[in-house]
């Protein structure tokens, strides 16, 4: 008689003795995934076994799932997060584990951060908390993020999504709103991203700073008139790679993230004036539709964490393909 290799029959013996072959924190045995003779009527896409269902879900919001996505313990700022996509970028930061300051010029937040700070403490096992600033005002904007950081004996990164816009054409644009312009999208984010650094240096401790730059700082926007936020945007991304630059001897990370069109309650009230819009932008990026803020949760988490620890310098354009035609 033939006999089989050495390694068939081992594996023919493990069969027969149905030896454990899986092991993630409970024992489970070959039995359950073998054929037996008995007739199995379950799906194959059944749910796996009780125990080893129990077992992956035990990993949720712990360390253990994915750790370098894991902010528990991180103090981080974000800029405009009264509302719209700061907000959105907040709370998902929030998800992640880290203690989130909102910082914006609003004398008061909208009701969804509310909502949102509350769902923080009873669920999240973590804080948000609001403080009205504006960055253009850079000895207040000092005071805050100094006392954020001594609060707290640290402070491990910044999102700085603050930003304004005015859709002038350039011909009529004044010097004063242009200033304004840079002042707000370019300088405030600098001087946040300085405040933020200086006491990551004094802490000595890394982190790390994202700027929301835009796909208009790639590109000059079909059907749209604004050269100066455009600009500012594209002042942003420079900023990014030079501070990048002076920074990463302390470990500091600095990147952009480059937004497509966003649907945000602004731009619903903006397509009630120009109806004309919502049919046309969806048809300058490669999947044919706009994006929503939940869509950027991710790209937040992303560089806020570890798992981002060698990226710096970077831009993350996520325009459904928008500046790639």
């Amino acid at each position: 008689m033939r006999l089989l290799p050495c390694s068939w029959r081992r594996i023919l013996r493990a069969r027969v003795a149905r030896k454990v072959i899986y092991q993630p924190s409970a024992v489970i045995s070959s039995r359950s995934f073998a054929t037996t003779t008995k007739k199995d009527t379950s799906s194959p896409l059944a749910a796996p076994p009780t125990d080893l269902a129990s077992s992956v879900t035990a990993f949720l919001g712990t360390k253990k799932r994915l750790p370098e996505f894991n902010l528990i313990d991180k103090v981080i700022v974000v800029t405009g997060a009264a509302r719209g996509l700061g907000l959105v970028q907040a709370q998902a930061l929030l998800e992640a584990g880290a203690t989130v300051y909102a910082l914006d010029r609003l004398p008061e937040p909208s009701p969804d951060f509310h909502t949102i700070a509350k769902r923080a403490e009873k669920e999240l096992g973590t804080s948000f908390h609001y403080r009205q600033i504006d960055v253009r005002d850079v000895p207040d904007l000092n005071k805050v993020v100094d006392a954020i950081a001594e609060k707290h004996g640290r402070l491990d990164g910044l999102v700085a999504a603050a930003g304004i816009q005015q859709e002038t054409p350039a011909l009529e644009y004044t010097a004063e709103d242009a200033n304004r312009m840079y002042q707000v999208n370019c300088t405030g984010a600098f001087m946040t991203a300085q405040a933020v650094a200086k006491n990551m240096i004094k802490l000595k401790q890394s982190g790390s700073i994202a700027f929301i730059a835009s796909m208009s700082a790639h590109v000059a926007n079909r059907g749209l008139i604004c050269a100066a936020y455009n600009s500012s945007k594209a002042g942003v991304l420079q900023l990014s790679r030079n501070l990048a630059s002076e920074w990463g001897v302390h470990g500091i990370r600095v990147n952009t993230i480059s937004p497509g069109y966003i649907v945000t309650a602004m731009v619903e009230e903006l397509f009630k004036q120009y109806p004309e819009r919502k049919e046309e932008w969806p048809k300058q990026n490669m999947l044919g539709r706009l994006s929503s803020p939940e869509e950027y949760r991710g790209a937040a988490v992303f560089l806020m964490s570890d798992a981002s620890s060698f990226m710096t310098a970077s831009d993350m354009k996520i325009d459904g393909g928008h500046s790639s035609w």
